[in-house]
């Protein structure tokens, strides 16, 4: 089975996430908790067979790239500007909240600073993947609350780079900002602006051109394939070229897209491997679960989806209604955020390789992840049903 580490991974995995999520969804569950329990049953604290978490996690980064790809079909530079008063404070606030209960409850616990500061960052950043898929099912991506939302995490995909770059600075912490911790954050800022300015240039040109030389040939096959080829390598370009995040690039290139007269098609066709890719993302979460933490830990497993639900949900309720947010889009937007994901695996791992977090740490942060993801949809629920009582309100009013 080793041979086939990818094939038997994509099967066992796709096949295990049917039978759960349709389980799931017979109870009246989110399908997405389907998911995450066929991972937890292919992964390696369960008996059976055991699937190739690496693997699975750089498929699960297609399903962001391709997601974020989708969503910038959807939306201009004017969409995401227009909610830039809200977006760029709410998630800076949000994220220094998060991090500071982060890391507050690792002084709590006796980490080291360093470790306390990389739990917290950790916690404090949203999943792509859950968060776009809940506007979807809501068809809200293109309303003001949607705009919100993905500004949003577009600031926070930004400042998770900048802290990638910075993350190694932590082994170091008592020393403080270094010049060259200074020069490599100026140094990614520099980066990630010039990709920007190269997409609104060069690619705001091409790409439209291209996808309609594409479109003459009549091939839906070539159609398909040249979408593809943009978003995962635009994505590319930007991981390797400029340091931002594979998201990042493939967002923009799908902003780059958005004006021309392919883009539903576009969206379209990719519908189905978006979905499929999604699905990956969530079984590799479960994988990397080791459900014996909760037995082992239940108080700090406790303290930690608590920071992520409720901390992370106050901090964007408080700050949208100090911009005079109606409370229902407040809930909303809160609930979006109350959860974490991809980059939260990525901050994890990175800081154990540098020696500046523990495995126990690590695992905390995976459970606080599988549980906000399952307890997401819930969270929606409640705030539908706030929604429909509010409007109903209104209209005997």
């Amino acid at each position: 089975m080793e041979d086939y580490a990818l094939i038997s991974t994509i099967v066992i995995g796709l096949a295990l996430a049917f039978v759960f999520g349709f389980l799931a969804n017979r109870v009246k569950l989110s399908p997405i908790v389907g998911y995450l329990m066929a991972g937890v049953a292919v992964g390696p604290h369960t008996p059976g067979f055991v699937g190739d978490a690496d693997l699975a996690l750089q498929l699960a980064e297609i399903g962001v790239i391709l997601l974020m790809f989708g969503v910038g079909l959807k939306f201009s530079f004017a969409d995401l500007w227009s909610v830039r008063g809200v977006a760029l404070p709410g998630a800076l606030v949000q994220m220094a909240a998060a991090t500071g209960l982060g890391y507050g409850f690792g002084a709590l616990i006796g980490l080291p600073p360093a470790e306390s500061l990389a739990l917290g960052v950790s916690l404090s950043v949203a999943s792509t993947v859950v968060l776009l898929r809940a506007l979807e099912e809501r068809k809200l991506l293109k309303t003001e609350n949607g705009r919100i939302c993905i500004g949003w995490l577009v600031v926070e995909d930004i400042a998770i780079v900048l802290t990638i770059v910075l993350l190694p600075t932590l082994t170091s912490l008592d020393a403080g900002m270094s010049p060259e911790a200074t020069l490599r954050v100026i140094e990614t800022i520099a980066k990630i602006a010039a990709f920007v300015a190269l997409m609104l240039v060069v690619g705001a040109r091409v790409f439209p051109w291209l996808i309609v030389q594409i479109a003459h040939t009549k091939s839906r096959e070539l159609m398909s394939l040249g979408t593809l080829a943009i978003a995962l390598g635009m994505a590319y370009v930007a991981y390797t070229l400029f340091d931002a995040s594979f998201a990042l690039g493939a967002f923009l290139a799908g902003v780059m897209l958005n004006s021309t007269k392919f883009t539903h098609k576009i969206a379209e066709d990719s519908q189905p491997l978006r979905d499929t890719f999604a699905v990956l993302f969530f079984v590799s979460v479960g994988m990397l679960f080791d459900p014996g933490i909760i037995a082992e830990q239940p108080l700090s497993v406790a303290a930690v989806v608590t920071i992520v639900i409720v901390g992370k949900a106050l901090a964007a309720l408080a700050i949208t209604t100090a911009f005079g947010l109606a409370p229902a889009s407040g809930l909303l937007v809160a609930a979006a955020l109350a959860q974490i994901g991809e980059f939260s695996f990525v901050l994890a791992s990175l800081s154990r390789s540098l020696g500046v977090m523990s495995e126990a740490t690590a695992n905390l942060i995976l459970a606080a992840a599988l549980l906000s993801i399952a307890l997401n949809p819930f969270l929606f629920a409640a705030v539908d049903r706030y929604a429909r009582a509010a409007r109903g309100g209104d209209a005997s009013a």
